[in-house]
């Protein structure tokens, strides 16, 4: 996964924006976007869409050190708020002829 950082100002964007929301650019460079985040809040999920095998799902919202937001699941049963976590890209939905991947957050050690 990716932070789009522009070529110009340095603004770091997820998802990728067409345009620098904060100077107009139209140029972005790729950034790796992984290492640890602090949890802003999170969410179980009971009514899942068919296809999954669990009871629930944890999501969290979470920042990166470096400004960026985003969100994925938590594999932790009972996360918290300003919890330290380490993100990294995994599975997070096996289909039928496709595969769906995202970041899956788990408690940083």
């Amino acid at each position: 996964m990716y932070a789009y950082k522009c070529e110009t100002c340095g603004e770091l964007h997820h998802p990728r924006h067409f345009v620098c929301r904060k100077c107009g650019s139209t140029g972005f460079t790729e950034e790796v976007l992984d290492g640890e985040a602090t949890v802003l809040t999170w969410t179980k999920t009971y009514n899942l869409p068919e296809g999954y095998m669990q009871p629930y799902l944890c999501f969290a919202i979470v920042k990166f050190d470096n400004g960026v937001v985003v969100s994925g699941q938590i594999n932790e049963e009972n996360p918290f708020i300003g919890q330290r976590v380490k993100a990294k890209v995994g599975l997070v939905k096996e289909g039928v002829g496709r595969d769906y991947y995202g970041f899956i957050f788990q408690p940083a050690v």
